[in-house]
């Protein structure tokens, strides 16, 4: 595997990492909270938003207007029974009203721990594919493929791109961060 791919492994990471920050609830609404929750619709389970437009008018607010009102209840359903982001929607004639209630303390320190959770989760695969890809260098090594120069050069720029990763996560961690403990 070239460096480059790697690369784009350990971005799918980064990318995957950044999805599940935006739904940690921090005290402000933004679609990004409830756009990947999972609908009951037409016989199938579809995120929220390929059913409806989501929008945030409000700091405190996120609508939820579907695009066929036969699903309105379904909606309310799967975003009432989400439990963890603490949301409680009210259907409101044609849309889904869903009020931001203010973070307390504690639910803020929570939060912290629940981010920093999610970031080690993101090391751990930034680690894991490092991992592989020295697994790679060195039965290329052993089986002549490579000599030890080009292994060590390898090597080295693997463990740049790995903390360069690492120096990315730590930011993502150090913005939400400052979202959750800052509004």
């Amino acid at each position: 595997m070239e460096i480059e791919e790697v690369k784009k492994q350990m971005q799918k990471t980064l990318s995957f990492l950044e999805q599940e920050l935006s739904q940690i609830k921090t005290g402000r609404a933004t679609p990004s909270l409830v756009e990947r929750i999972l609908v009951e619709a037409y016989e199938t389970k579809m995120p929220l938003v390929e059913l409806a437009t989501i929008t945030a008018p409000e700091p405190n607010e996120i609508l939820v207007a579907p695009f066929d009102q036969s699903i309105i209840k379904n909606i309310e359903k799967a975003i009432g029974f989400r439990k963890e982001l603490g949301l409680s929607p009210v259907v409101d004639e044609a849309l889904v009203r869903i009020k931001i209630a203010p973070l307390t303390e504690e639910k803020r320190k929570e939060l912290v721990k629940v981010l920093a959770s999610k970031l080690e989760i993101g090391r751990v695969a930034i680690r894991q594919i490092r991992h592989e890809e020295r697994s790679r260098l060195k039965k290329q090594f052993e089986e002549g493929e490579i000599n030890e120069d080009e292994r060590r050069n390898q090597e080295t720029k693997l463990q740049e791109l790995t903390d360069e990763m690492n120096e990315e996560i730590q930011k993502m961690g150090d913005r939400k961060e400052r979202e959750i403990l800052g509004d």
